[in-house]
């Protein structure tokens, strides 16, 4: 199936319009129709973007089936509490994120949002 078809499919299953999408994902009108006539192929971060317009899950724009796609070949994760008992720096990650989730519990909301955009801040250095 065509990344494009499949596209308007889900829109107007959705009842919305291109205007309507173009509204929610900031992309052009006319962008939106080159992407479902199929004359433009969308990178992901597009792709991410109509996911979060239509409001399905990113898969939903590949898979068509009546129930959720099934993932044989995924593995079962491993806790934050299993990964801190290993060894290595794995698990001195895991102790470090412990720590940091049980301190930040404990913050008030308003807390934790000056701590969030310290840690912005210091991301984009």
């Amino acid at each position: 199936m065509l990344i494009g078809t499949r596209l308007r499919f889900l829109r107007e299953e959705k009842g919305l319009s291109q205007g309507d999408v173009e509204k929610r994902t900031g992309l052009l009108r006319c962008y939106i129709s080159r992407v479902e006539n199929g004359h433009t192929i969308p990178s992901l971060e597009t792709l991410e973007r109509f996911a979060a317009a239509l409001e399905v899950p990113l898969y939903t724009l590949f898979f068509s089936g009546e129930d959720e796609a099934s993932t044989p070949n995924l593995s079962s994760r491993e806790s934050l509490e299993e990964l801190a008992g290993q060894r290595g720096k794995a698990g001195e990650e895991a102790r470090f994120l412990l720590r940091l989730r049980n301190l930040l519990a404990r913050l008030a909301d308003p807390d934790r949002e000056v701590l969030l955009t310290l840690a912005k801040k210091l991301a984009t250095r």
